[in-house]
């Protein structure tokens, strides 16, 4: 389906921009080919060159096939709102309609800003993320961990786009927060536990005071799940598999849970099971819960969660279509939440998905966490 709608795209695109241009038919047929072949790039990098969630190309290539197939999707956006705009017009004038809907000018100049903001876009997705600090009331939390800081990373994705170097940049930017704790809510890796162990060694090195716990995501089921669970434990990072831990910092309890992600029912893996997850948590204790997915929020929010963590959307990644990814993630996109009496926190993510890297408006994240204690901010 997503070959589909990529290939509808490429169409469109050369309906509305290559076809009316003042050039000899032979230049628009290799134009439009040109167009088709970046729309359905991922079709060749699948069969050829490792898989749809992890292309093995060089990291330049990607980047390069990421600014073409970003610069067509945004030219394919332009040219829409300059489309509907012109059907809104006829309503007026028919004439002034039928100038917008063929206004060279336009097309031409989207196709600048295009190029340009896809440019821009793969910048944004490849650099260092910068650090991103809230201060979140969890529920529960006794005045004593007040104060208490964790980091949040999700959605890293190692691949041939994002590199060892990258990885150990996050990693060494994430220690010098010095947190009380790390959690990484899924997404780690794109790829095989061969190609991709030199990318992921850097987060071993990895510490908080408290651990560094993890979850899988959704691509973590694409290529070697099994493998992968004890490649991660021997990196030091906790695996919760629906399952929870119960930290005690200054002799306080702390639950941190997490859960599993429906990817797995294509691979007959544990699905998520937020009950299994909090079994036996008394309820008096604050719950902190890893979820890749944001979805399932309410869910998570009656079975007793105080605070949900969760990645997976990139923050829709493109400011404007994120509205999207924020309709096909029952609303959830990026940022603070209040579900029920849980905060759901969405991050946009550390890093992306290397078939489309482009980030605009919508920035990479390393997320830190300040805990407050409802009770420190209740006035005697």
């Amino acid at each position: 389906m997503f070959h589909v709608f990529t290939g509808l795209i490429s169409l469109y695109v050369i309906w509305r921009f290559v076809l009316p241009l003042p050039i000899s038919k032979s230049g628009r047929l290799v134009l439009s080919v040109a167009l088709l072949a970046v729309a359905e790039h991922h079709l060749v990098t699948r069969n050829f060159f490792g898989s749809m969630a992890s292309p093995e190309i060089p990291a330049t290539l990607l980047m390069a096939l990421g600014w073409l197939f970003g610069s067509l999707l945004l030219l394919a956006m332009l040219l829409l709102v300059r489309d509907v705009a012109a059907l809104a017009a006829c309503a007026v004038s028919r004439e002034q309609g039928r100038r917008l809907w063929a206004a060279r000018r336009w097309s031409q100049g989207a196709a600048v800003l295009a190029v340009v903001l896809s440019a821009i876009g793969v910048w944004q997705a490849v650099r260092e993320p910068d650090v991103k600090t809230l201060e979140i009331a969890l529920p529960k939390l006794p005045p004593e961990l007040d104060g208490f800081r964790l980091v949040q990373l999700t959605d890293l994705h190692a691949s041939r786009l994002l590199e060892a170097p990258w990885i150990d940049a996050v990693v060494k930017k994430t220690n010098g927060l010095n947190p009380d704790l790390i959690v990484i809510t899924g997404d780690l890796v794109d790829g095989t536990t061969a190609a991709r162990a030199a990318d992921v060694q850097p987060l071993q090195a990895l510490h908080a005071r408290y651990g560094v716990y993890a979850i899988p995501g959704n691509h973590e089921y694409y290529a070697e799940y099994q493998r992968w669970l004890p490649a991660f434990e021997h990196l030091g990072l906790r695996l919760l598999l629906n399952d929870h831990v119960t930290l005690t910092p200054d002799g306080q309890r702390l639950v941190l849970a997490g859960v599993t992600d429906r990817m797995a029912a294509a691979y007959a893996q544990p699905l998520p099971d937020v009950q299994q997850a909090l079994a036996g948590v008394p309820p008096t204790d604050p719950v902190i819960l890893l979820s890749h997915r944001p979805t399932g929020a309410a869910l998570n929010a009656q079975a007793g969660a105080g605070l949900q963590l969760s990645g997976h959307t990139h923050g829709g990644q493109i400011l404007g279509p994120h509205l999207l990814t924020q309709w096909a993630n029952e609303g959830y996109v990026s940022g603070l939440y209040q579900v029920g009496g849980m905060t759901l926190y969405v991050s946009n993510g550390t890093g992306l998905w290397p078939g489309f890297p482009i980030r605009l408006g919508r920035p990479s994240e390393i997320t830190q966490i300040v805990l407050r204690s409802p009770a420190k901010a209740t006035p005697p």
